[in-house]
């Protein structure tokens, strides 16, 4: 069977590359400088039938010490290519991380990390695949630098648009590019309103790549929380009222969407990974109950500061609060404060906690971005946050793909960890990244052969 060969580099836990694989083409080398995602990558790809030294190679390493020499020897030294020619990289994939780009943060044009999509054009300059896919956060769309030396020494002007130092890059090297766009995962059927730049380069000669098109623009059309989500509630007087039967996307991500080396897909069988729930309190299990669907933190806040509530309804906060306010007032008196409006911020402060960015999921929307913290949502259905499969769901990964490692951390461990929440929170979509890859082997097919497998 013939398949186009593909380079992922930044991989994380392996997003990309699900999209990647499901689009058809053969992974041969991917590359990320994180440990726990290295684990989680080896494992899932061992399960497709991709073997270390066989036919892909994943090499842990700092990009910035990554050398052509590496790759191509990584490459040639697999099983599956002794006796024959090197391939020719059809195209490489990656997305640098993002963090300097944010919007999420305060941005710094001299974070370092800004400087790692440099790294990546060297080694497409040292590789020249036929396609290049760069994905990043919508903030690098407007992002500039200061100082900035290309790969082949141009110097570029103090407050360069990133895009811009981008295209002229890609030019420097050689390739044409299309004008970059911000592509919404939603529009793929991801069930998350999730915006990423995506930039494609091409070589001279190779047939004009297109983005993809949108397959669910208008929003009756994507998949919603409740689509995604619904049949993992925990607690069976919940599901009974809440869930009927398996969604589309439901029985899709339960069967599988990204095929092994032999074609199949691979059912989870029923058995939901990663799906543990946190240890909530009953204070904490309360305050959750406060938010309705589609609320924020702030936006709570605003609705109790001018209307109040029963805080009878709510024991456990009420009896916190009372005794926060023992020497002030009696029971009875902390239930009528909390009913006279507008409740006083001391009151409302000593209700809430000082985190200000909590979210309930709505059910029949399509969920916010997902970001790594998994206490910054709550499911629609239970007082809880959400688990790492629910939001793996969100990200449309497959229910048959495990994450290993740690399953939260915070702290100083936060600089140095990569944790399950924050591998399912960093990655490309699987979905998103199959539509922009089937475009790319849309344009590689148009161009003739490819390289022979097996």
């Amino acid at each position: 069977m013939k398949k186009p060969i593909a380079i992922d580099l930044f991989c994380g836990a392996g997003g990309m590359s699900e999209g990647i694989l499901q689009a058809g083409f053969h992974i041969v080398f991917s590359s990320d400088i994180n440990e726990d995602v290295e684990k989680t990558y080896k494992n899932r790809h061992k399960q497709l039938g991709l073997i270390e030294g066989e036919n892909t190679r994943f090499k842990r390493a700092d990009i910035r010490e990554l050398t052509y020499k590496e790759i191509v020897d990584s490459i040639q030294s697999l099983n599956m290519f002794k006796g024959k020619d090197f391939p020719e990289i059809d195209a490489i994939f990656g997305g640098p991380p993002c963090q300097g780009f944010s919007r999420a943060g305060k941005r710094q044009k001299d974070d370092p990390r800004n400087m790692l999509f440099k790294e990546y054009l060297r080694i497409i300059n040292d590789i020249r695949p036929k396609y290049v896919v760069m994905e990043n956060v919508e903030g690098f769309m407007d992002s500039k630098l200061d100082n900035f030396v290309g790969v082949l020494g141009r110097q570029y002007p103090d407050n360069s648009l990133l895009p811009e130092i981008l295209q002229s890059e890609f030019v420097e090297i050689g390739y044409h590019t299309l004008e970059p766009q911000t592509l919404d995962a939603s529009n793929f059927g991801v069930p998350q309103r999730r915006k990423r730049a995506i930039f494609i380069a091409y070589l001279d000669g190779q047939a004009v790549p297109k983005y993809p098109t949108p397959t669910t623009l208008h929003s009756e059309d994507k998949v919603n929380v409740a689509e995604a989500i619904n049949d993992l509630i925990v607690n069976p007087k919940v599901k009974e009222s809440n869930f009927e039967d398996y969604s589309r996307y439901q029985m899709e991500t339960i069967n599988g969407r990204t095929p092994t080396i032999y074609g199949e897909t691979l059912n989870s069988q029923g058995i939901i990974l990663n799906h543990d729930l946190s240890n909530h309190n009953r204070i904490i299990q309360e305050r959750f109950s406060l938010f309705r669907e589609g609320e924020t933190s702030s936006a709570l806040k605003k609705r109790i500061k001018k209307d109040g509530i029963n805080i009878i309804s709510y024991p456990s906060l009420l009896e916190a609060v009372t005794s926060k306010f023992k020497n002030q007032y009696n029971l009875e008196q902390i239930i009528e404060l909390f009913q006279n409006v507008p409740l006083s911020d001391t009151l409302l402060d000593a209700l809430m906690t000082k985190k200000n960015n909590r979210f309930r999921f709505k059910r029949d929307t399509v969920s916010p971005t997902v970001l790594t913290l998994p206490d910054d949502y709550l499911t629609p259905y239970e007082d809880r946050i959400p688990t790492v499969r629910e939001m793996a769901r969100l990200q449309s990964f497959d229910d048959s793909f495990e994450f290993l490692g740690k399953r939260t951390t915070g702290g100083p461990r936060r600089k140095v960890e990569v944790p399950q929440y924050t591998q399912v929170g960093n990655a490309v979509p699987p979905l998103l990244a199959k539509a922009i890859a089937l475009s790319i082997k849309s344009a590689i097919n148009k161009n003739g052969e490819v390289y022979q497998l097996g």
